[in-house]
């Protein structure tokens, strides 16, 4: 285990679904850095943790896929170049403007709608044979309301894929940490972190693993598999004692 993506995969069950409190929402953190998280995440998905979010959604052509919280839409065209028919959410306007300007890559197809991932009508009529969410779950203030819309919005027996920075570690130096090391591991809340990075500017929902893994259950998705990418050489070089 380490602290950069865990990828998970869940496959809706036909149990009833039951409906958990949420944290406070908020507006689009992510409109005031929009040229900044564009410019730094780029287009390419051969990141660990998005090379495994990809594998683990596994064939999507022709398959209609949800795109939650896709940004700028980096994960919505890889989808559309496998075949997927993909529908990007997001509530941030300025990044679903460059999502909008990247374009359209064949053979598959995309329309980007804004929205709130936990709003209970969102998408109203939308069914999806899968739901991928890269990094977002973090940025949701309810996940609760968000994983019920998820199990609504899928057709039975459907994925839900998704990658979170690991939640077990505080993190170091500038490297993007899951929690405050001052407070721990089993305290969660919204914070703020200190370092230049996204976390730095928009901050992020500090969340247990069981608190993911338990409202997948409470909301009628079971785990099918997790995978745990060891992260990358620009990673390794971040740690204390790294080659530089």
């Amino acid at each position: 285990m380490f602290a950069d993506g865990g990828a998970g995969k869940g496959i809706r069950r036909p149990h009833a679904v039951h409906t958990v409190g949420g944290m406070t929402d908020v507006d689009a953190r992510y409109d005031r850095i929009a040229d900044f998280y564009d410019t730094s995440v780029g287009d390419e998905v051969t990141d660990e943790a998005t090379a495994a979010l990809l594998e683990l959604a596994g064939d999507v052509c022709g398959r209609r896929v949800l795109d939650l919280a896709c940004g700028q839409g980096r994960v919505s065209r890889e989808l559309s170049r496998r075949g997927a028919a993909v529908v990007g959410l997001d509530l941030s306007a300025g990044l679903l403007n460059k999502a909008r300007l990247a374009g359209n890559p064949d053979p598959g197809t995309i329309e980007f709608r804004q929205g709130r991932a936990e709003d209970p009508e969102v998408l109203a009529g939308y069914e999806f044979d899968a739901v991928v969410c890269n990094y977002g779950l973090s940025d949701i203030d309810d996940l609760a309301g968000t994983v019920r819309n998820v199990a609504r919005l899928l057709r039975p027996y459907g994925h839900f894929t998704f990658s979170i920075l690991h939640p077990c570690f505080p993190g170091y130096a500038d490297a993007p940490s899951a929690w405050p090391p001052e407070l721990g591991y089993y305290r969660e809340e919204w914070w703020l972190a200190t370092t230049s990075g996204f976390r730095g500017s928009v901050g992020a929902n500090h969340r247990m693993l069981s608190t993911y893994l338990n409202l997948l259950i409470d909301h009628g998705l079971g785990l099918d598999r997790l995978a745990e990418p060891e992260p990358g050489a620009a990673w390794q070089r971040r740690l204390p004692g790294g080659t530089p």
